[in-house]
C-alpha cells in the first residue's frame, strides 16, 4: 500500500491530506482557505478575476505567502476545479440510461451556475476527491452493462465532453447575440443565409435553408445530442 509520504505534494493538497509536520507557530493560512477565497472571486468576477495577488489581498496576506499552500497558479486552478465541482447529487444508478442522463443534467446545471469551471483547462484524468465522486456515479450507472472498462472510460469522456461543449457553446452564442433571443437570431440567420447559399454551389445546404427549420426553431439541441449519445451507448452495450 502506498504511504501518504509517497504521494506527490500536489495530490496530498488536492485530497486534503496533512503535509509533513512543521516546527514553530501554527500556520495562519491553510489550503482550504486559499481555495475558498479563490472560488469566491471566481463566482463573483469569473476566472479572469482570479490571480494570486487578488487571492492574497482577499486573505490579507502577500502573494509570496500563498506559494507555501499552492505551488503555482495551475495548481490553484486544479484545486478550485475539484472544490468547485462539489459532491454530486444523489442519483439513482439502478438503470444506466436514466443514471447517465441525470449525471449529465447535473453537470450541465453546475456548469451553468459556475461557468468558470469550464474555463479551467483539463490537464489530465480526474484526480481529486470530488472529480472521483462524479466518476463513481457514472461508473455505478454503467455497472450493470456489458461494457468493458475501456468502453466505460470512453463513455465518460464522450458524455462529459459533450456536456462541457454544450454549455460553453450556449454561453458563447448567448454572449454573441446580446439581448436578442435565440429564436429571433436563428430566424435572421436563416433568412440571410437563404439568399446566399445557392443550390448550384451547396445543394444540400440550400435545401436546409429552404426548409422551415430556422423559421420556427423549436429543437432542444442539448437533449437531441444527449439522446444520440445514449442511443450509441445502448448499441455498444448490446
Amino acid at each position: 500500500m502506498t504511504r501518504q509520504d509517497e504521494v506527490p505534494a500536489e495530490l496530498r493538497r488536492l485530497w486534503g491530506l496533512a503535509g509533513p509536520a512543521r516546527l514553530g507557530r501554527p500556520a495562519e493560512l491553510d489550503v482550504a482557505s486559499v481555495v475558498t477565497a479563490a472560488i469566491e472571486l471566481a463566482d463573483r468576477d469569473g476566472l479572469a478575476g482570479v490571480t494570486l495577488p487578488k487571492v492574497a489581498k482577499a486573505l490579507g496576506f502577500t502573494s509570496m505567502s500563498l506559494y507555501r499552500y499552492v505551488g503555482s497558479k495551475d495548481e490553484l486552478l486544479a484545486l478550485m476545479r475539484d472544490a468547485g465541482l462539489g459532491t454530486p447529487p444523489l442519483i439513482d444508478t439502478s438503470h444506466w440510461r436514466d443514471g447517465l442522463r441525470a449525471w449529465a443534467d447535473a453537470q450541465r446545471d453546475l456548469y451553468a451556475r459556475r461557468p468558470w469551471l469550464i474555463g479551467i483547462p483539463l490537464s489530465g484524468p480526474p484526480s481529486g476527491p470530488h472529480e472521483i465522486a462524479w466518476m463513481e456515479v457514472a461508473l455505478a450507472s454503467l455497472a450493470g452493462t456489458r461494457l468493458s472498462w475501456p468502453e466505460k472510460v470512453g463513455v465518460l469522456g464522450v458524455l462529459g465532453g459533450y456536456v462541457r461543449h454544450s454549455v460553453q457553446l450556449s454561453r458563447e452564442m448567448a454572449e454573441g447575440r446580446g439581448e436578442q433571443s435565440q429564436a429571433s437570431a436563428e430566424r435572421e440567420y436563416g433568412r440571410a443565409l437563404a439568399t446566399l447559399v445557392t443550390a448550384d454551389r451547396f445543394p444540400e445546404t440550400a435545401k436546409l435553408f429552404g426548409s422551415a427549420v430556422f423559421a420556427t426553431p423549436a429543437n432542444d439541441d442539448y437533449t437531441f445530442g444527449l439522446d444520440m449519445i445514449l442511443d450509441g451507448i445502448a448499441a455498444a452495450a448490446g
